[in-house]
């Protein structure tokens, strides 16, 4: 009686529905958008209805209580499949940690940066501070004392206490099959496509190494996945608006997407999948009339909050936390303006006095304005044979460095040598001669080496002895003749009195002969801007008084302001060094290369980062398979074919879980294409996770169609043999391709007696 009761209750309410045991669905496609109905109060009720958490809509539309196959009372416990997948991720990642005791690949940039966090030395990257800023913290909490120099590849740690950075990030890409898992789960309602999906990247050869070392990767994938992890689970709360555990996961998903950004910029393109997601998710709430005005207006401003200021405001205290941090000067002094440099404790700058007025006869240096524009600065070597004249080299050098050093005379040498020396003034003719190799500023009507359309700039003459295209007028930006040029202050420009050009500053990397810094020319083009401009940044002169600089330090919004525009023009700048593994974005689907993290030849202990071939070329042919099924899908829901209530949750499945996860790969991968900066093998890792997931779902739903060939129960046979073959398969691919993550020693592939012998399946592989 108590269950008859429970079924007219349910049908009262208007329920449309069916029972969780029924095997006899509605035919109509709304049951994928009806809202799940209020929970009887009546405890017998909860066998007959919806009646526990489980049957709240799903992120993609479909009641809970259904999986792609039917339902999930015939799935494993969910709890006893985390926790498989949860032990097998953490001791993939974890298993020799310590594994090769020596610097590995970019560990000699990362595990550097995470010792001059724990120094507080100040540096330049062009990453956002907070991956760096997390690998010096797990170093200080675990006893590193950040004296490791991290000068090469190779160099042994010693007894400095290396584990702790690599567990950190080992700890953070043990989550990653966790998050996949949770995620797929929730987007196709089948603990079999999640567990198709941990396993794949659980015996992924490439996640399992890129995990294991002082990275930026693994943290980077660690707020990505977490961030859709709780995009999805907000969407799970559609039922339940502004609940708490609405505003849990809409919190989550902004604080993770200020984590992605706050690693690096790769970061935006999780938030515009977000982005994306959530104008979808309004979209639809403006089309339910139940909500009026003010509601859709409360979910807007929610979202803003959550999404737009929370990770803005988080984002910008990570940047906070990292200039309050590093507060001495570093090697990272030189990218940045003169103003800039004046906060940082040891810099000659900080706290510093020095003349106020650029008179004759003083030492100073001289600064681009450009952002990362660089010092003015000369050397002994000259120009090569066809660059120009073969006289001595100018660039523009990012570092502070003895050869910056200039000196300031009058264009007859005629200078007092006694009593106060006379003040440099707007529209004055000056000649500048490099102190240390004692050749004048010069230039004349030589193509520059790079920026064709401009003249060249060269050390000409011996001890300060020159001829006419040694002189430079004076220009104070903004001036009028007489004014006097202020040190740090002033801007400055010095036109050329031969040719009428002015000095400038290309922004250009110059070729080894010029020992990769930065070109200076003499441009034509007169317009005042950032590159042609220049400010006196050290000025020394005994015979004039000193004030000082403190008054020069600039406010929070302007450093931060700056150190963005650094970092970006830092990373468009990125050019691949010699014998150093680059490649092209086509390339990272078809695993057509790795990178080698560790060792060259047989007597060396050899890591390679590559993924299981097997895995990935699965997830290539899946990528073309979700395709197919979902045009076949399509057109034969376009035609108004009858599917059944089963194919139409599965259709459902792959066009709105599918579709999310298709999207999330096409943002982190096509964006690729469009770069100019070097490309690497492991910028594809990002999308790789994507791709899985993707795969996770597609063969599921394809396996599960197995009742298109054959009827019960021999569908069901083929089914499970499907998934033990596809279980066997990456497990086996995983025997023959461990050693590449957990390091090789003794003969290369190509060689017999070798691990990997007959394993290097393309020749790009190096292995």
């Amino acid at each position: 009686m108590a269950k008859e009761e429970c079924i007219t209750q349910w049908n009262k309410t208007g329920d449309t529905s069916t029972l969780r045991n029924r095997k006899t669905f509605p035919t109509s496609e709304k049951t994928f958008s009806t809202p799940s109905t209020p929970v009887s109060k009546d405890r017998n009720c909860q066998t007959a209805g919806h009646s526990s958490e489980d049957d709240t809509l799903s992120s993609n539309g479909t009641s809970a209580q259904f999986s792609a196959g039917g339902s999930l009372s015939n799935e494993p416990p969910s709890k006893v499949l985390l926790m498989l997948v949860v032990g097998l991720s953490f001791s993939t990642r974890l298993y020799k940690i310590t594994e090769p005791p020596h610097v590995c690949w970019d560990e000699t940039h990362f595990g550097k940066m995470g010792s001059y966090y724990i120094n507080r030395t100040f540096f330049f990257d062009v990453h956002p501070p907070l991956g760096k800023m997390l690998i010096g913290l797990a170093g200080y909490l675990t006893s590193y004392d950040g004296t490791f120099p991290f000068i090469k590849p190779g160099d042994k740690y010693g007894h400095h206490n290396y584990w702790g950075m690599r567990g950190f990030c080992a700890v953070l890409g043990s989550f990653l099959p966790v998050f996949a898992y949770l995620i797929v789960l929730e987007l196709s309602q089948s603990h079999t496509a999640a567990l198709i999906t941990a396993c794949l990247l659980i015996f992924d050869t490439g996640c399992i190494t890129i995990s294991q070392y002082i990275l930026l990767d693994p943290i980077l994938m660690f707020f990505i996945m977490a961030a859709v992890l709780s995009m999805v689970k907000f969407s799970q709360q559609r039922q339940r608006p502004f609940a708490a555990s609405w505003w849990l996961w809409l919190v989550l998903t902004g604080v993770n997407l200020a984590g992605a950004l706050g690693v690096k910029f790769v970061g935006l393109f999780v938030i515009l999948l977000v982005g994306l997601n959530t104008v979808w998710d309004l979209w639809g709430l403006l089309g339910e009339l139940s909500l009026s005005l003010v509601d859709i207006a409360k979910h807007f401003l929610a979202r803003v909050i959550g999404l737009i200021l929370l990770p803005l405001f988080l984002y910008v205290t990570i940047f906070a936390i990292h200039f309050v941090v590093l507060n001495k000067t570093g090697p990272g002094d030189g990218f940045f303006s003169s103003a800039f440099q004046s906060r940082l404790i040891g810099n000659n700058l900080h706290n510093a006095s020095m003349p106020e007025y650029l008179a004759y006869g003083s030492t100073i240096t001289v600064k681009n304005l450009r952002i990362a524009g660089g010092y003015l600065h000369s050397h002994w070597h000259l120009y090569p044979e066809g660059v120009g004249a073969r006289q001595q080299q100018v660039t523009a050098y990012l570092h502070k460095d003895y050869n910056n050093l200039w000196l300031v005379h009058k264009e007859d040498n005629n200078e007092s040598q006694s009593g106060t020396p006379d003040l440099v003034r707007h529209g004055d003719v000056i000649r500048l001669e490099h102190k240390e190799t004692t050749r004048n500023l010069h230039s004349h009507l030589h193509e520059a080496p790079l920026t064709k359309k401009h003249f060249q700039v060269t050390g000409y003459g011996i001890n300060g002895t020159g001829d006419t295209n040694d002189l430079w007028q004076v220009e104070v930006c903004g001036g009028r003749k007489g004014d006097l040029v202020k040190v740090l202050r002033s801007k400055v420009r010095f036109l050329h009195r031969a040719t009428g050009c002015v000095l400038y500053s290309s922004g250009k990397t110059l070729p080894k002969w010029g020992w990769e810094q930065v070109e200076v020319t003499c441009s034509p083009y007169l317009k005042e801007t950032p590159s042609s401009q220049w400010n006196i940044e050290d000025h020394i002169n005994p015979k004039l008084p000193n004030i000082s600089l403190s008054v020069l330090k600039p406010h929070f919004l302007e450093i931060l302001l700056e150190s963005h525009i650094v970092m970006i023009r830092g990373n468009s700048g990125l050019k691949p060094k010699d014998n150093e593994m680059n490649s092209k974005p086509w390339h990272w689907p078809i695993n057509y290369q790795g990178l080698r993290f560790s060792g060259v030849n047989e007597t060396e202990y050899r890591v390679y980062l590559l993924g299981n071939p097997v895995l990935w070329w699965i997830n290539l042919a899946s990528l073309g398979l979700y395709l197919i099924m979902v045009a076949v899908a399509s057109v034969a829901l376009h035609r108004g074919f009858s599917l059944g209530q089963k194919r139409m949750e599965h259709s459902h499945v792959l066009m709105r879980g599918g579709g999310l996860l298709l999207l999330g790969w096409l943002l982190h991968y096509a964006p690729f294409y469009t770069m100019g900066r070097v490309l690497y093998y492991h910028h594809y890792f990002p999308a790789m996770l994507f791709s899985t997931m993707l795969t996770g779902i597609t063969l599921d739903i394809l396996l599960k169609s197995a009742d298109l060939l054959l009827r019960p129960p021999y569908s069901d046979w083929l089914q499970r043999v499907g998934q033990v073959v596809l279980l066997f398969t990456v497990l086996y691919s995983f025997y023959l391709f461990h050693p590449l993550s957990y390091g090789m020693t003794g003969p290369l592939a190509h060689e017999p007696g070798s691990a990997m012998a007959g394993l290097k399946w393309m020749d790009s592989w190096e292995f």
